[in-house]
């Protein structure tokens, strides 16, 4: 699938995700299973908690390009954030979504990176 412009800035180790589920369910699962273990089966049950979040031919897809087994999700936070803000969701109910502060959102979206660690170790390089 060719990426669409929405899609332009996101990162590679998400791209799969996006390519084989489109942005919509990739947001989706990622939010369900980003951080965590899960297994791919080329056979998902009724039951199975991927095909229940993206259906039954989009957790075969993913098995049969990724490889069946366990893997890894990516959680893909900074992602998440920029694609509910283009869809218009507030900063604060994407900051309770991803369990995260309003200004780390605000600081995502507005492209920026907190400077303030480094200065935690300063006294360090000069000690």
């Amino acid at each position: 699938m060719s990426s669409s412009p929405s899609s332009a800035t996101c990162p590679a180790h998400l791209q799969p995700f996006v390519d084989l589920l489109g942005e919509d369910d990739a947001v989706n699962f990622l939010l369900e299973f980003g951080g965590g273990p899960v297994y791919l089966s080329q056979n998902p049950t009724s039951g199975s908690s991927i095909a229940a979040v993206v259906g039954r031919d989009k957790a075969i897809a993913l098995a049969k390009e990724l490889g069946p087994g366990s893997i890894r999700v990516p959680q893909g936070k900074p992602w998440i954030a920029e694609r509910l803000r283009a869809k218009g969701t507030s900063v604060l109910a994407i900051a309770r979504r991803l369990k995260l502060k309003d200004d780390t959102v605000r600081r995502w979206l507005n492209g920026r990176t907190d400077t303030r660690q480094g200065l935690l170790f300063s006294d360090l390089k000069h000690g």
